[in-house]
């Protein structure tokens, strides 16, 4: 039997002829020109963003929409339902006594995280960071958020809840 001599070099050696020193080895210039790089394709990206968000605003809520029966959602919980549009966005309808009505998004103005109305303390939760919101206004309680809930106006018409845009 033949021994393979240790001094031949394979031949996917010979295809791949990168020594693990050079490899290894990055000098300032070559990574401060990598980090501009990447800094110029971050800058870039992010202003699409907010080229489209110029080009492409979200449009206002049109009309009225249907949610449910008054009598699908007892007082003092809440129904979840989405509106679709340019957009699928999450709402929730709150049911806060007999005749008073609150919808809201369900995003929290902070980073977004899904809301929760809670009926003991008549808040509604972002369990992500600890904020809390008024359930009657929407307006920021406790915590990081930034600015209020957005909200829709609801109208119950013979017992059927729609809800619309908000008046200015």
């Amino acid at each position: 039997m033949e021994q393979e001599d240790p001094e031949k070099i394979p031949n996917w050696k010979s295809d791949f002829p990168i020594q693990s020193k050079k490899a290894s080895h990055v000098n300032r210039r070559e990574f401060a020109k990598f980090l501009g790089l990447l800094s110029g394709a971050l800058a870039l990206s992010n202003g699409g963003i907010v080229i489209k968000a110029i080009a492409f605003p979200s449009k206002p809520l049109e009309g009225e929409h249907f949610v449910c029966h008054e009598n699908d959602v007892p007082v003092g919980k809440m129904f979840q339902f989405s509106i679709e549009g340019n957009k699928v966005v999450p709402y929730m309808l709150i049911h806060l006594e007999n005749t008073e009505w609150r919808a809201f998004e369900q995003k929290c103005t902070h980073l977004s995280c899904a809301v929760r109305y809670i009926d003991d303390t008549k808040r509604i939760e972002c369990p992500c960071h600890h904020g809390y919101f008024d359930a009657d206004t929407g307006e920021v309680l406790q915590g990081p958020p930034p600015r209020p809930l957005p909200q829709l106006e609801v109208v119950n018409k013979e017992g059927k809840i729609y809800v619309k845009e908000m008046k200015s």
